[in-house]
């Protein structure tokens, strides 16, 4: 049987290293709380505040974090594995280093956060706002990054090969030095008014 709590404060709460199985927040408040090390397998958190929480070292497996606004939270260290954070919202987070793999980041809001190096291979950023995001080095091979907004994003040495980006983000984006297959090189060169024949 599934437990959904609704409305809860965790303000402050030390719950690190538990596992929690099958768990359903929503509206609940985690602000401060240390999480360090939770374990997490289908879990949902639905417009759930996560301010000041430490998330460090945390693993999560087949849990959906929806609509939920991360501000000044800790990641470092932690693994999500097919997991999705649908319409939630970072400022000001730690997020390096950060494991991700067959995770959902579409339309997140994560302007202004430090990817550098990480290994975001086949993320879903669709219509995420990626504005002035650092991705220096980041490896986005199949990444999906249709109708992300990528004003200033910075993806000097990324790997770009086999990623979905559409014509405005090859325009926006800060694309010198970056890894691309030729299909991107090509929709590059006409993202930019060339005619390649």
């Amino acid at each position: 049987m599934t437990e959904t709590i609704t409305g809860e404060s965790y303000a402050d709460a030390v719950l690190g290293r538990q596992s929690w199985t099958g768990r359903h927040f929503v509206a609940c408040d985690f602000t401060e709380a240390d999480l360090r090390g939770l374990v997490t397998a289908n879990c949902t958190f639905t417009d759930c505040l996560f301010a000041g929480t430490d998330l460090g070292e945390s693993r999560h497996t087949a849990s959906a974090f929806r609509s939920c606004t991360f501000r000044g939270t800790v990641f470092s260290e932690s693994t999500m594995d097919n997991c999705s954070l649908v319409g939630s919202s970072f400022e000001r987070c730690r997020l390096r280093p950060w494991t991700l793999r067959e995770t959902d980041l579409s339309l997140t809001a994560l302007g202004g956060a430090d990817l550098r190096r990480l290994s975001l291979r086949g993320i879903r950023f669709r219509e995420a706002n990626l504005v002035e995001v650092d991705l220096r080095h980041a490896d986005l091979t199949g990444a999906d990054l249709m109708g992300a907004r990528m004003q200033g994003a910075r993806l000097g040495e990324a790997d770009l090969r086999e990623a979905r980006l559409d014509a405005h983000a090859l325009v926006q984006a800060q694309l010198v030095g970056a890894r691309v297959d030729l299909g991107t090189a090509v929709a590059f060169a006409a993202a930019h008014g060339l005619v390649v024949d």
